[in-house]
């Protein structure tokens, strides 16, 4: 075996070629990319001349029937449709570079006769971008802009399967939404919203609108980005003592700012106000619920600028009724607007606003700059920081590295569910196995893929190979490659894949290996992808539906005693595998199940006298 060479992301330089394929549909690697299905074969010769990675975001020239330019319009540019209400500063920085068409209000049936003209759309969250939009386009739609961060009303799948590049502005509303924050905290705290309703009712009532200081008070943000940060800043100049839960923040940067930062349990548990800011995702969909009010102090008080999602309504009218939350105060719902008769809204101790947290002057203004700035810079061939869609990859480099793409993001998932503490993942190092040399493996896509599984699932960033470094760089995650080469044919692209992450603790301490990381193996066998080390522990566990890591005394009725649990509640075993350090010492089980477990049934699990430890993980 030769002398493992370490590399970091920033140094790898030996890469395949990834242009598009002509082929006129490609293979999918699950959940990251799909090859664009092209009318014209031309489109893709004139990409195919650009340098690589430039053609995957750059726009190919129109498959629209010609059609005479609109009034005013210089050929030769590309022409953006701006949708929805822009900028001015935006709109003079389009005008720049294209030929800007501004029709607001536009009717779906209006959108899609429009936008087989445009090179490029601009949206803000009114307009639905749909499949039926990129069919209408005929090929011609390389760019959609999102003025804002949320994306939901893009058809992200659809979107890359055309080739269109889908770009957002991330940044520009940070401030804005952390003083609508503050606002809303101060004006919760000091009952200022139902003072002015019933003041304007000629009502005078000193006594019932008696608020509380916020000075020595507790505040807990969840979510702690670039709002989060934010918001913790201006909390420090009311005098309160902020504390923080991300499992991605920067312990230096919280303390830069004067911020502890602790885990979920402590924070929910300490704190007299908390503050939302975590992007809305299947990990974080009503986050706060019923279980979650039940552990907070009784008379905190919430704030949400985020996501409405994050929040079980039904739950917080509850916690609200019986006094375990005093008051709340929301910017954002589930379902926007909200229903005229929501319990919530009309709640007498909830302050309300229509979703304002990016509605200011300076804001708008921003995020119409950015978009812009991005719009072009994708029109150009330039691979946009704020992308959130893949770009195309060769249909052969995708079948063959289909299978390890999905072996990696389960690796990253599985790692970064194992990790347990508030001091955040700031180093991880990839390793691959390989009889292939340097330059005949690239490892761009399987890189992406895991830094795709240790960020998305709690984070609002859309990671692909445009992204993925400048995501784990902003978040302070140093990702860096290692690779081992094997003797005997490279046939096989990658033997194995390990992911370790130092210098944190974990919620499964035998996955903890001799050198201190938290670490994971995988590898792929008959196009499937195995969990096949833990730790210092082999197992051999398909990596298909959830699992469940348990340390036990290695003695005989084990694997029984577990499986009758599980098979009591009804919860389907697909696969068990059992490592162990020598016959009864120690032992690693991780079993695959199909359905998630009970919250009783894992409790059953832990039970079990001869079990030491134990961890569910969702994949």
């Amino acid at each position: 075996m030769a002398a493992p060479t370490p590399t970091t992301a920033a140094a790898t330089t030996h890469h395949r070629i990834l242009l598009p394929s002509p082929s006129p549909r490609g293979a999918l690697a699950p959940g990251f990319l799909r090859l664009p299905h092209r009318a014209q074969a031309h489109a893709h010769a004139q990409r195919a001349r650009l340098p690589a990675p430039l053609a995957a975001a750059a726009p190919a020239a129109s498959t629209a029937s010609p059609e005479a330019p609109a009034s005013g319009a210089v050929p030769g540019k590309p022409t953006v449709l701006v949708a929805e209400k822009l900028g001015a500063a935006g709109l003079a920085l389009l005008r720049e570079f294209a030929n800007v068409d501004c029709s607001y209000g536009l009717s779906p049936e209006e959108l899609r006769a429009k936008i087989s003209l445009c090179d490029a759309l601009i949206v803000r969250s009114g307009t639905k971008v749909g499949r039926d939009v990129f069919e209408a386009s005929g090929g011609r739609l390389r760019v959609v802009g999102r003025a804002g961060v949320g994306i939901d009303n893009v058809d992200l799948a659809a979107a890359t399967e055309h080739g269109c590049l889908v770009v957002n502005a991330p940044t520009a509303n940070t401030v804005a939404a952390a003083e609508h924050g503050i606002a809303l905290l101060t004006a919760m705290a000091r009952n200022i919203a139902q003072a002015d309703a019933s003041l304007k009712a000629d009502k005078w009532l000193r006594n019932k609108y008696v608020g509380v200081s916020l000075v020595g008070k507790t505040l807990a943000i969840l979510g702690f980005g670039k709002v989060g940060s934010e918001v913790a800043r201006r909390a420090k100049g009311l005098g309160m003592h902020v504390v923080a839960h991300d499992p991605y923040a920067s312990a230096d940067r919280a303390r830069a700012i004067g911020v502890e930062l602790v885990s979920m349990e402590e924070a929910m548990t300490t704190a007299d106000f908390i503050s939302l800011h975590m992007p809305l995702t299947p990990a974080t969909n009503k986050m706060l619920n019923d279980e979650a009010f039940a552990k907070m102090k009784k008379g905190v008080r919430i704030i949400n600028v985020a996501r409405g999602g994050v929040i079980d309504e039904e739950a917080l009218v509850r916690a609200l009724d019986s006094g375990i939350v005093a008051q709340a105060a929301l910017d954002v719902f589930t379902k926007e607007p909200p229903a005229p008769d929501n319990k919530l809204v009309l709640h007498e101790n909830v302050t309300v606003t229509p979703h304002l947290g990016a509605s200011t002057v300076e804001a708008q203004e921003g995020v119409a700059i950015e978009i812009a700035e991005a719009v072009i810079g994708a029109l150009k061939g330039e691979l946009a920081a704020s992308a959130v869609n893949a770009p195309m990859v060769p249909a052969e480099v995708l079948s063959e590295l289909a299978p390890f793409v999905v072996l990696a993001e389960k690796l990253g998932r599985l790692a970064v569910q194992l990790v347990a503490g508030g001091g955040g993942i700031k180093s991880v190092k990839v390793t691959y196995a390989s009889a292939r040399a340097p330059d005949d493996l690239d490892t761009r896509l399987l890189r992406a893929m895991i830094t795709k599984g240790l960020i998305e699932p709690i984070s609002s960033v859309f990671v692909n190979l445009v992204n993925a470094d400048f995501t784990a760089k902003q978040r302070g995650v140093r990702i860096t490659e290692e690779r081992i080469l094997l003797d005997g044919s490279p046939e096989t692209p990658i033997d194995y894949i390990q992911v370790q992450i130092a210098n944190v603790e974990s919620k499964f301490p035998s996955a903890i290996s001799e050198t201190g990381e938290i670490t994971v193996e995988g590898r792929v066998k008959d196009g499937v992808p195995h969990l096949t080390k833990v730790g210092a522990f082999q197992v051999d566990v398909s990596l298909e539906g959830s699992l469940i890591l348990c340390r036990q005394v290695d003695q005989p009725g084990m694997i029984g005693a577990v499986g009758s649990v599980l098979g009591e509640e009804n919860v389907n075993v697909s696969f068990m595998s059992v490592g162990r350090i020598a016959p009864r010492k120690h032992a690693v089980m991780a079993i695959g199940v199909d359905e998630e477990p009970s919250k009783s049934t894992l409790k059953k699990i832990g039970e079990i006298p001869a079990i030491e430890e134990f961890v569910f993980l969702k994949l």
